[in-house]
């Protein structure tokens, strides 16, 4: 995939979740999306930097980034759960 393609995904993702938390209630939902998208990349960012205490890492890709921007925390979780369970 070549980088404007990358793009593209995010942005439609990162759209999709400004509707969703519009059509919630957000007040805010294109900040509520990015602080939704943010803290699923961060919490990704620390699992693996803890993984040398855990023994548990979720490798880096496309899914994995996927999942963690649109589904946040609770994405980290799945991929966690799916990680220990396989």
């Amino acid at each position: 995939m070549s980088g404007w393609e990358i793009f593209g995904i995010f942005t439609e993702v990162f759209l999709a979740m400004s509707v969703i938390h519009k059509i919630a209630g957000a007040k805010t939902p294109v900040r509520a999306s990015i602080i939704s998208m943010l803290s699923g990349i961060v919490a990704l960012t620390a699992v693996n930097l803890l993984s040398c205490f855990t023994n548990i890492f979720i490798p880096v890709s496309m899914l994995s980034l996927g999942v963690s921007a649109f589904l946040g925390i609770s994405g980290v979780t799945m991929l966690l759960i799916l990680q220990m369970i396989l």
